[in-house]
């Protein structure tokens, strides 16, 4: 019985861990995409400024300095965009350059509360065919029956059969 539980324990954890490398690949995705975005945004605005004679310093000085609280609140929300496509496009280089081992260590401190969430909420499991997702499958279903089986053993102590000990 206990192996059995064990070797279930051991799918399950399985299955769980063969999924982080297609959650890991969809999230890149969608930083991508949206590094991608906020480059267009940034190349259109630098190309504005320089259109004006201002590089982007300048361009959003006047913006700030301007009476019209509209206006200073583009200059605010555009330095916010330039700030978060920094910030992306450094997480996105980050998880491009690590290895399988690093990517499952780093990725929860890389992930964008936004990004992440809605990566979450579109995700669709796949079957793992890649080396990398069959390592995590295989690595899942090995700890996973570990820790089922000393959990199976550590609870069942009480129940087992006391022998008595002859001296």
């Amino acid at each position: 019985m206990r192996r059995i539980v064990a070797g279930i324990g051991g799918l399950g954890l399985a299955f769980a861990l063969s999924q982080f490398p297609e959650y890991a690949q969809q999230y890149t995705q969608r930083l991508g995409g949206a590094v991608d975005e906020l480059r267009v945004i940034t190349e259109d605005f630098d190309r504005a400024a320089v259109a004006g004679g201002l590089d982007r310093v300048t361009a959003l000085q006047r913006y700030n300095a301007s009476n019209d609280d509209f206006l200073a609140g583009r200059g605010t929300s555009m330095t916010a965009t330039f700030q978060r496509y920094e910030q992306l496009s450094t997480t996105l280089a980050r998880i491009e350059g690590a290895g399988p081992a690093e990517r499952f260590q780093s990725l929860p401190a890389y992930l964008d509360t936004d990004i992440g969430q809605r990566t979450l909420e579109n995700y669709r499991p796949a079957i793992p065919v890649t080396m990398e997702g069959i390592l995590y499958a295989g690595g899942g279903f090995i700890l996973g029956y570990l820790i089922l089986s000393a959990l199976w053993r550590f609870l069942a102590m009480p129940f087992r059969k006391r022998y008595p000990v002859y001296r």
